[in-house]
């Protein structure tokens, strides 16, 4: 049976995507043939079209989707097929010491990432900026609800899920975080501290247009050039998901003593951080990096958007679907801020927007 397989190809920094048709792959053991239904852009993808993150190249980029799967390879049950799922950013092996000792499978030793695979790799089909994606034997699959639309859940397979393993590292007990970013995690994590029972949730952000919507998430939004609202030494707990090494600073000052610290955003070359041990002894601090998420996460994330569909603007983030031949537009698009996630389907099933 001829799937239709059709792929957006990146092959150069700010270069124009170009477009390449596959026939349809023989799935391996464990593997599964899903159909796209709707993705996201993410940062990341921003940063490679741009130059400012490296990677294997020609490939098709993408992560955040969700989709139906349409075909399974031997060792998957059947009872998969035709399913509404999502699944993990990345596929594990399973038995290495970061999957089996160190709960740490994001950092498996044999680790693949979706969107970052070349053509070269497998059957090439290895993001989901296309019609189709063939998901790996050790990649975590998870149904979802029909009472989630397409644009809810998305992006929670990167962002919702990445921010709850920002959240599971933090102290348990605590009134005060401060967000340092009001893009798409920084509002996921407004939401699912709030709801978890942190008393008081501050964003801090540098473009007042971003923190519009954090009052609708349960956040107290904090112009950057006002963050004296924020007194020294006030807060639990710090977390970063700016991208912005400069910002570090502000979250030492901000810091109680023997407080945390869990950085996420500066998964970049530029994120030197000019701070010395001096201060974090002093101020008896910790400090975490937390890089992608575990499957327990995804499994989170959608359970979490189950239990609270209806107490977010969730749809809001998202924008209305471009066609996946208009790539290069949503890219343009996403660059310029307007929303904190472009979505793209496959053509046919959406229309521009600006």
């Amino acid at each position: 049976m001829d799937t239709g397989v059709l792929a957006a190809i990146f092959s150069k920094v700010d270069s124009p995507f170009g477009f390449q048709h596959f026939s349809q792959p023989c799935l391996g053991s464990g593997e599964a043939l899903v159909a796209i239904s709707l993705t996201t852009l993410c940062g990341s993808d921003l940063h490679t079209h741009c130059g400012r993150r490296r990677g294997p190249t020609p490939v098709v980029l993408g992560h955040e989707a969700i989709g139906r799967v349409v075909a399974v390879g031997s060792g998957l049950d059947t009872s998969w097929l035709e399913r509404r799922i999502t699944w993990t950013l990345t596929d594990s092996c399973g038995l290495c010491d970061p999957c089996t000792r160190w709960n740490l499978p994001q950092k498996c030793e044999r680790l693949f990432k979706y969107g970052h695979g070349g053509l070269s790799d497998g059957s090439g089909l290895n993001g989901c900026y296309a019609t189709h994606v063939v998901l790996r034997s050790g990649t975590h699959l998870v149904p979802v609800p029909n009472s989630l639309s397409d644009a809810m859940v998305a992006p929670a397979n990167c962002a919702l899920a990445t921010m709850l393993a920002v959240i599971e590292s933090l102290p348990t007990q605590g009134e005060q975080v401060v967000i340092q970013g009001a893009g798409l995690l920084g509002l996921y994590g407004c939401a699912l501290l709030k709801t978890s029972g942190w008393k008081q949730v501050f964003v801090v952000d540098r473009q007042p247009a971003r923190l519009l919507a954090v009052p609708r998430f349960g956040g107290v939004p904090i112009l950057s050039t006002t963050q004296d609202a924020i007194p020294a030494n006030s807060a639990d707990v710090v977390i970063e998901v700016s991208g912005s090494a400069s910002v570090i600073a502000d979250g030492i000052n901000w810091l109680r003593p023997g407080g945390h610290y869990a950085i996420a955003g500066l998964v970049h070359p530029d994120s030197a951080l000019h701070l010395t041990g001096e201060t974090l002894i002093r101020k008896c601090l910790t400090l975490r990096g937390i890089h992608n998420y575990a499957p327990r996460h995804l499994d989170a994330a959608i359970h979490f958007l189950s239990k609270h569909r209806d107490s977010y603007p969730w749809e809001s983030l998202v924008s209305p679907p471009i066609p996946l031949s208009q790539l290069d537009e949503a890219f343009r698009l996403a660059s310029s801020g307007k929303w904190q996630r472009v979505s793209v389907i496959p053509d046919g099933l959406g229309a521009s927007v600006s």
